[in-house]
């Protein structure tokens, strides 16, 4: 299992982020591109080098977001719109491999399935600290891609509010 902590940072304009691991290693940053109205986001090493792209559709029905590596989708997350007791969020990739992510989102917790097995736990419960998360990802699992569906979660459930 992977352990990241994603804090937003404080001192920013926009929604940046910056992600450590277990040994407190920066090794991710989400630049939240402010000049763009929220509406995209990047995820970058920590040399500056692109590893994806997260942008809003506009005319979408529902929030709607593609990730996307090399200006390619590479999933498609959409909050469902009719879920009348819980939000629920699809992470669609290409093939029968989507992810749900399902929990209490008002209080960030949440987790990402695929099919019956979870791959991912996201949750605010043990910081103190505005906007900080702490992200458990089962072995084997695109990193990059559930921090994608963490940020847009975030922007849908909270950043709205």
């Amino acid at each position: 299992m992977t352990r990241l902590l994603m804090r937003q940072n404080f001192l920013s304009i926009g929604d940046d982020y910056t992600v450590r691991d277990e040994q407190d290693r920066e090794r991710y940053f989400i630049d939240g591109h402010v000049f763009v109205l929220r509406s995209q986001l990047a995820i970058e090493d920590m040399q500056g080098q692109e590893l994806a792209r997260v942008r809003r559709r506009i005319l979408a029905l529902g929030e709607t977001w593609d990730v996307l590596r090399g200006g390619e989708s590479v999933a498609v997350v959409h909050k469902k719109l009719f879920t009348p007791f819980h939000c629920t969020f699809t992470v669609d990739v290409p093939g029968p491999d989507d992810l749900v992510a399902k929990g209490d989102f008002l209080d960030h917790e949440y987790t990402f399935h695929r099919g019956s097995r979870t791959v991912a736990d996201v949750s605010k419960r043990w910081f103190t600290l505005r906007d900080t998360y702490g992200i458990d990802i089962a072995e084997g699992e695109d990193e990059v891609l559930i921090l994608a569906a963490a940020v847009v979660i975030e922007q849908c459930c909270h950043n709205a509010h």
